[in-house]
C-alpha cells in the first residue's frame, strides 16, 4: 500500500515517478558523449523526496554501454516554494543544492559542495528540472577542474511508471 502524500510535497509531485530516456554531456576536460537515464522520485509519507539516477553510455546503435554516474540523494520542500536538495556520488562528491519550485520547474544552485581527497574537483553547480509537456528535461551545469560554471550535462526523460 502506497503512503499518503505528504501536503508539504505537492508542489514537487509533478517529479514523482521513475523516468527513463537519453541525453548529451560534454566539457572541455573530457570528450563529448551520450548517455542513457534512469532517474527515480519516490516518497514514504514523509515530507522529502527519495531521489536516485542512474547513467549508462550510450553505444552508436542507441543500446547501453558501460555504466556512468550515479547519484542518490533527498528533495526537502521548504516554505514559500523553496526546495533543499542533498545528493551523494560514490566518487566522494556531497552536494547540497538550494531553489524554487514554480509552475512544474525547479531551479537549484549549489550551496555547499564537499569532496574527499581522492575527488575530482569540484566547486559548484546548477541544475534545471521542469516539464516539457509530458516529458522530463533537465540540465547540469558545473564548475569543476579549473574551469567556470558551464554547460554538462542534459537529457530529456519520459515516465515509465
Amino acid at each position: 500500500m502506497e503512503p499518503e502524500l505528504h501536503p508539504d510535497l505537492e508542489p514537487l509531485e509533478f517529479l514523482l515517478g521513475t523516468w527513463e530516456g537519453a541525453g548529451v554531456g560534454g566539457y572541455p576536460t573530457i570528450e563529448g558523449f551520450r548517455f542513457g537515464q534512469e532517474v527515480s522520485f519516490t516518497h514514504i509519507g514523509k515530507p522529502f523526496l527519495v531521489y536516485a539516477s542512474r547513467t549508462w553510455l550510450l553505444e552508436e546503435d542507441g543500446s547501453l554501454g558501460r555504466p556512468l554516474a550515479t547519484e542518490t540523494g533527498y528533495w526537502r520542500p521548504r516554505p514559500g516554494h523553496q526546495v533543499e536538495v542533498t545528493l551523494a556520488h560514490p566518487t566522494g562528491i556531497v552536494e547540497i543544492y538550494v531553489g524554487n519550485v514554480a509552475f512544474n520547474r525547479v531551479e537549484l544552485v549549489t550551496d555547499v559542495v564537499a569532496r574527499t581527497e581522492s575527488a575530482k574537483e569540484v566547486v559548484g553547480g546548477k541544475r534545471l528540472y521542469g516539464l516539457i509537456g509530458e516529458d522530463l528535461g533537465w540540465a547540469y551545469d558545473m564548475a569543476a577542474m579549473g574551469q567556470d560554471l558551464q554547460s554538462h550535462l542534459s537529457a530529456q526523460l519520459k515516465r515509465v511508471s
